[in-house]
């Protein structure tokens, strides 16, 4: 009993933004509902699925290739390019925006280059495509992570054999290993849809119109909050299907790559071609990583000349940890029974509260932290513009981050240490502070950094939930690239990129980082 009233209160947290967008999207009868799915609807759904198909066929025309190279060949420096290709994750999607807009955008470093040779205007940037090329360079490291565990347990002796028999490279890895990948495939291929149709940052940056975008424009321009949360239902729905097909996913991934394997593979010995696979895995690193890292070093170099005047960076630094650091706390602590109930009890019961945690998990960030404001100034006034609030934000968000992370140390424990600790008369309490969390600790160190890289770098909730005058690097971040001093972005914006880079280093240390993705 004392897992289960922890696990139901914070199931029933995560389900206060989905009750109240219910409630405030009827409380004007049907009239917005038909409004929104005259006017809006069809576009912004057209616009998002577009996008988030464009962004995932880019993401795996990109992530298979580097996952087979650094997982099964003998390319040079395998360790050092899995660091590399998971380094991009440390970049939030508004941050490579900005860079985008600084390189390629009106009067852009490009532009500037090219002037000289009678060049004054380049293509848009904004837009379908810059939205598209941000999101893939930022997003490709999900799938590409995904594929990379995949290739590394996946079972090599059928290969081996179908080699044997005569087949060639390609015949055996579209009939023999692409096959088992599947399930694997398929989950990061979801995961990606998700991660587009739930970004605010990109597409608002590069006026790219589709459900976040529009809901966005509802609150700050028109003030019509009802408006907006009949477009964050609409998209929640959207959002719950993937969420769904990605569950249905990941059930039939279950079992369908073996481990039994655990000799290391036969390296695919590449020849002359690993200049070719070297240039692919290099060319991808610098567009995903060395070009925003790069154009914000340019921006704070050009600043320091022209004497710019740089936002203060200690406090905003502070609070974004110390936010981090609080959210991924409470968040674990949150996440810790109902993880704990799903490993070692199962039934429906246990599986209803973990699937009820992640159920919210569908509303991207934007309609959480939205649904948060209605709830502060309708019914938690005395909570409202606290940073309790912009806790709970993080919580009803990152619960289930937390949980990906969690359920696999308690599923690997032997059950028998407990009942061992129960026998020799120990409460269950007692039993699970001895013996099960200990054991579990690796698990919650890396849930707990995990927690912390994706609560610093959500822009969001951080944006419209801080208390008025809590400065954050997300929030100043996004206050400097609004009003088009991109020098005074780029210096917060490679402070937040080192701290997200060193948790990143700390994860991949720790091996947390295949886990938290799957």
């Amino acid at each position: 009993m004392f897992l289960w009233i922890p696990a139901i209160a914070g199931v029933l947290l995560t389900f206060i933004p989905a009750l109240y967008l219910a409630r405030r999207s009827t409380e004007r009868g049907t009239a917005p509902w038909g409004d929104a799915l005259e006017r809006l609807a069809g576009p912004l759904l057209r616009n998002s699925v577009e996008l988030a198909a464009a962004v995932a066929i880019a993401c795996v025309v990109i992530a298979m290739p580097a996952a087979w190279l650094t997982a099964r060949t003998d390319i040079p420096g395998r360790r050092a390019w899995v660091m590399l290709l998971s380094l991009p994750l440390a970049i939030p999607s508004y941050v490579y925006a900005v860079a985008v807009v600084a390189a390629l955008g009106p009067r852009g470093m490009l532009q500037e280059w090219l002037e000289p040779f009678g060049v004054t205007r380049l293509p848009e940037i904004y837009g379908f495509w810059g939205a598209a090329g941000t999101l893939t360079a930022v997003a490709f490291p999900y799938l590409y992570l995904v594929l990379h565990a995949a290739f590394t347990t996946l079972d090599t002796a059928q290969e081996e054999a179908s080699r044997t028999l005569g087949h060639g490279a390609m015949s055996t890895f579209l009939r023999v290993t692409l096959p088992p990948l599947r399930p694997a495939l398929a989950a990061g291929v979801l995961l990606i849809v998700f991660y587009v149709l739930s970004d605010f940052g990109a597409v608002t940056a590069l006026r790219f119109n589709t459900f976040t975008y529009a809901i966005f424009l509802q609150y700050q321009s028109s003030f019509d909050r009802t408006g907006a949360a009949v477009l964050a239902i609409m998209l929640g729905c959207v959002s719950l299907l993937v969420l769904a097909a990605e569950l249905a996913v990941r059930a039939m991934a279950k079992g369908s790559i073996s481990t039994s394997q655990r000799r290391a593979p036969n390296r695919v010995r590449l020849g002359p071609w690993r200049w070719a696979g070297l240039g692919f895995l290099g060319t991808v690193i610098s567009i995903s990583l060395v070009m925003p890292v790069g154009v914000l070093v340019y921006w704070v170099v050009e600043g320091v000349r022209a004497d710019t005047e740089f936002p203060d960076l200690l406090t905003p630094l502070r609070h974004s940890a110390v936010m981090a650091a609080s959210g991924a706390a409470v968040t674990v602590l949150v996440a810790l029974p109902i993880a704990l109930l799903a490993a070692r009890y199962g039934g429906w019961a246990a599986r209803a509260i973990e699937q009820g945690s992640y159920l919210t998990h569908s509303l991207p960030g934007l309609v959480i932290a939205l649904s948060l404001v209605f709830f502060g100034i309708r019914y938690g006034r005395d909570l409202y513009q606290t940073l309790w609030m912009l806790i709970l934000a993080y919580v009803i968000l990152f619960v289930p981050n937390a949980l990906g992370t969690l359920r696999g140390p308690f599923l690997r424990q032997p059950p028998n240490l407990e009942e061992a600790g129960a026998s020799l008369g120990c409460r269950p309490a007692r039993v699970l502070a001895a013996i099960t969390l200990p054991l579990a600790r690796p698990g919650i160190a890396a849930s707990y950094m995990l927690v912390f890289l994706t609560t610093l770098k959500e822009l969001p909730a951080t944006l419209l939930l801080s208390p008025p005058g809590y400065e954050t690097l997300p929030g100043i971040i996004w206050a400097a690239s609004n009003t088009g001093s991109i020098a005074s972005a780029a210096l917060p914006a490679l402070v937040l990129v080192a701290m997200a880079g060193l948790t990143i280093g700390i994860l991949a240390w720790r091996g947390g980082i295949e886990g938290g993705v799957e």
